[in-house]
C-alpha cells in the first residue's frame, strides 16, 4: 500500500506487457535483458528524458505535472481507471483523503431498494468488497452470507479463500483478477486505510493465487459484466450483473445480477428462487 512501490511496480508491468511493434516502434533485434518496453523508448514516446522518466518510475518525481503524466498514460496505452490510478499514485500530495471507518453501514435507501428486488439477486458492497446486505435471492444463488462472520463477509476474501467459490464461479480466475484490479484501485485511494491494508495482508498471506495477481497489479472498476455459475440445485446461470452508485456516496454500490429473459438461465433463476421460497 506504500505510494512509490505501488507506482514504480505499476509502471513497469505496463511498460512489460507492451512490444515495440505495440506502439510502431522498430525492433532491432537481440536479447533484450527485461520484458516490454525498455524505459528510453517508453520515455521517447511520452516526450521526457530518459533521466527524468527513470526517476519517476522509481517515485522520485515529487510532482509531476498532469500533462506529463497524461503523455506517460498515452504512451503506456493506460485504460481511463489505470490513467487515474497513475495520477493517484504519482501525486499523492494532491489526492483527496478519505476517512477510514472500522466498518460501513448500507445506505436507508440502497436497504429499500434491497427489500424491492424479491425476484432479483442484489446485494450492497462497500469501497473494501464488504458484504454489506443482501437479499433473500442472493442467498440463494451465492449462499447464506448470515452464517459467516462479519470480518468475514467480503467478497474478496469469498473468492480466494472459501475453497467453494472455485466450485461456484465457472470462470474463476476472470472473477479474482476482477476482484484484485478493484482491490488495486482502491489501495490507490485509500493508502493509509489501516482495514483495507489488512484485507490485503491477509489475502497476500493465505492465497498464492492472490499473490500472483497482485503482482501483475491490474486495475480496473466494478461496473458491469457477466458471469457464469455452476450452481449445485440448478446447473449453469448465465447472468448480467451491474453496479450502482448513489452519486453522492460512491464508496458503496448495489449490485444486481439478472437474466436474459426467456433463456434457459431465466428459467433456473425462477426455479431457484421458487426453491428458496418454498424452504
Amino acid at each position: 500500500m506504500n505510494p512509490t512501490t505501488a507506482l514504480s511496480e505499476f509502471l513497469r508491468t505496463r511498460r512489460a506487457r507492451l512490444q515495440p511493434e505495440d506502439v510502431d516502434l522498430p525492433d532491432y533485434g537481440g536479447r533484450r535483458r527485461v520484458a516490454g518496453l525498455r524505459r528510453e523508448e517508453l520515455a521517447h514516446l511520452a516526450g521526457v528524458s530518459v533521466d527524468y522518466y527513470t526517476r519517476l518510475e522509481q517515485g522520485r518525481v515529487g510532482n509531476p505535472s498532469d500533462a506529463v503524466l497524461d503523455a506517460v498514460a498515452r504512451a503506456l496505452r493506460l485504460a481511463p481507471d489505470e490513467s487515474g490510478h497513475l495520477h493517484r499514485l504519482a501525486r499523492p500530495a494532491g489526492r483527496t483523503r478519505r476517512r477510514a471507518t472500522t466498518r460501513q453501514q448500507p445506505r436507508p435507501s440502497l436497504l429499500r431498494l434491497l427489500d424491492q428486488l424479491d425476484h432479483t439477486p442484489a446485494m450492497v458492497m462497500g469501497h473494501r468488497m464488504d458484504i454489506l446486505a443482501w437479499n433473500r435471492a442472493a442467498a440463494a444463488v451465492f449462499g447464506d452470507y448470515g452464517a459467516l462472520p462479519p470480518e468475514h463477509r467480503n467478497i474478496a476474501r469469498i473468492t480466494f479463500l472459501d475453497p467453494a467459490s472455485r466450485d461456484l464461479f465457472a470462470d474463476w480466475t476472470t472473477c479474482a483478477r476482477e476482484n484484485v484490479a478493484f482491490l488495486h484501485l482502491e489501495a490507490g485511494r485509500r493508502p493509509d486505510d489501516p482495514h483495507l491494508a489488512e484485507l490485503i495482508g491477509q489475502l497476500c498471506l493465505g492465497s498464492p493465487d492472490f499473490n500472483t495477481i497482485w503482482a501483475q497489479h491490474p486495475v480496473a472498476d466494478k461496473t458491469s459484466g457477466r458471469k457464469l455459475f455452476h450452481h449445485p440445485v440448478v446447473g449453469l446461470l448465465d447472468l448480467a450483473y451491474d453496479t450502482l452508485r448513489p452519486a453522492d456516496d460512491p464508496d458503496q454500490a448495489l449490485i444486481t445480477y439478472t437474466a436474459d429473459p426467456d433463456t434457459p438461465s431465466d428459467d433456473a433463476l425462477r426455479m431457484l428462487l421458487s426453491w428458496a421460497v418454498s424452504r
